[in-house]
């Protein structure tokens, strides 16, 4: 199942895949990301499914989100961050987000769905109760589905595939979705006072607000509204969703003693676009062909956010065309596909002299000597087994092209490094008892 966001909507897709009883994936990508946003909408611009092919490669790269279901149910969803923020956000409400800084490096129990893995490792590690897990996973689905049930241009593609494992929790989703369009219309209210769960509340007129708040109230208010730390972050902070968060502000950013900066974050791809423009040696380019699209698009977002430029291929015979038009530096390819497996794509790109020397790294589920043999003998430079850590997919690509642009690698350093700060000004305590 797959289709446009104009043909029918997020809510009646969960609606089908409940009433199916099914078990996969949902992959749900915007048109381009619109960066100045203006209402409460996620909205997007620039790019339309009928226009040809060779225009469609010129458009930004929207967000996207990933949803697993199983049995009807609704078993974690995600958005397009590979990063660790929004878990080690969650963490912070159980004082144990440092926890995670042991985990980097593991290898993570799914491939397309990183963060899942990394819950998991702390669960194993008995770091946070199977209780504070289902809480975790919960707030994330409801994130995730505020956002897409905000949605209203993008393209959609359903899998079937196997369950999401191991499982923790699983959602309803009539009522889930019921209670979020609610809050979706709500938030609509907020409109034009409120516009985005990005944007920073920050503090303009303390003598006011003093004069109004419980004075533990305003000391709390105080230390989050930073103009760093965005509305969604404070919904994570103190367990509460977002709409909550947004009504108890709202009075004071309507008599303007509170405003609303945008975060910087959601630019990040708006920026690195322009930086490799402007780079005076091209991006290595990587192809990773993939029939599973939550794989090819986490690998794809794991490699841009590293500087490289990434085109992901789900069917393997169109692959064979689009690799001799594109040229890659690196090919990532997948070992058991339909219709033409990895063995014999890599053979095949051997026989031509293009790519007699290009490197190969088989992807495959399997971990046995005769697979990395024969992988091998068909010319593949090097493999990768699932599961695998984003850290292991970055060694062999440095290993055999070199890094990606230095200059994203540092931004997103200085990023992480600003939303670090912030979390380290808040008090958690204090915040959930006022």
């Amino acid at each position: 199942m797959q289709g446009t966001l104009n043909e029918i909507d997020i809510r009646s897709i969960l609606q089908l895949i409940e009433l199916g009883q099914r078990t996969g994936e949902l992959l749900v990508e915007a048109y381009g990301s619109h960066s100045n946003n203006t209402s409460g909408d996620v909205t997007t611009q620039g790019f339309s499914f009928g226009i040809p092919e060779r225009e469609s490669k010129k458009r930004k790269p929207g967000p996207f989100w990933f949803v697993f279901f199983f049995n009807g149910q609704i078993a974690y969803a995600a958005n397009s961050d590979a990063s660790l923020s929004r878990l080690r956000d969650y963490l912070r409400r159980y004082k144990v987000d440092r926890a995670l800084d042991e985990l980097v490096g593991v290898s993570i129990a799914s491939t397309n769905a990183p963060e899942y893995g990394y819950l998991w490792a702390l669960l194993e590690k008995h770091i946070i109760t199977p209780a504070q897990g289902r809480s975790i996973l919960q707030s994330m689905v409801h994130e995730t589905l505020f956002d897409l049930l905000s949605l209203h241009n993008g393209y959609f593609v359903f899998e079937i595939s196997p369950a999401l494992a191991p499982q923790l929790t699983s959602l309803e989703i009539a009522p889930l979705a019921t209670k979020i369009m609610k809050q979706v219309q709500e938030w609509k209210e907020f409109h034009p006072h409120i516009q985005s769960p990005h944007q920073c509340p920050i503090v303009t007129d303390a003598l006011q607000l003093r004069e109004t708040l419980p004075e533990n109230a305003f000391k709390t208010l105080s230390r989050w509204a930073d103009g760093k730390t965005s509305l969604r972050q404070m919904a994570r902070y103190l367990n509460r969703d977002l709409l909550t968060v947004a009504k108890a502000i709202y009075p004071y950013v309507q008599q303007g003693w509170i405003q609303l900066l945008m975060a910087s974050v959601p630019e990040i791809v708006n920026q690195r676009q322009s930086w490799e423009l402007s780079s005076p040696t091209p991006a290595r380019r990587v192809i990773c062909i993939d029939d599973d699209v939550a794989i090819g698009k986490t690998v794809e977002y794991i490699l841009q956010a590293k500087g490289y430029e990434v085109t992901t291929i789900q069917n393997p015979l169109k692959a064979l065309s689009q690799v001799f038009q594109i040229k890659p530096d690196l090919i990532v390819c997948d070992l058991v596909m339909p219709k033409l497996d990895g063995y014999e794509l890599c053979g095949m790109l051997r026989q031509s002299t293009i790519f007699r020397l290009t490197p190969i790294i088989m992807l495959t589920g399997r971990d046995g000597f005769i697979d990395r043999v024969r992988a091998r003998m068909v010319g593949a430079t090097d493999y990768l087994t699932k599961p695998f850590g984003a850290s292991e997919l970055l060694m062999l690509l440095e290993k055999y092209i070199g890094p990606g642009d230095v200059r994203q690698a540092n931004s997103d350093s200085s990023v992480t490094e600003t939303l670090s700060r912030s979390r380290e000004a808040m008090d958690i305590t204090e915040s959930a008892s006022a």
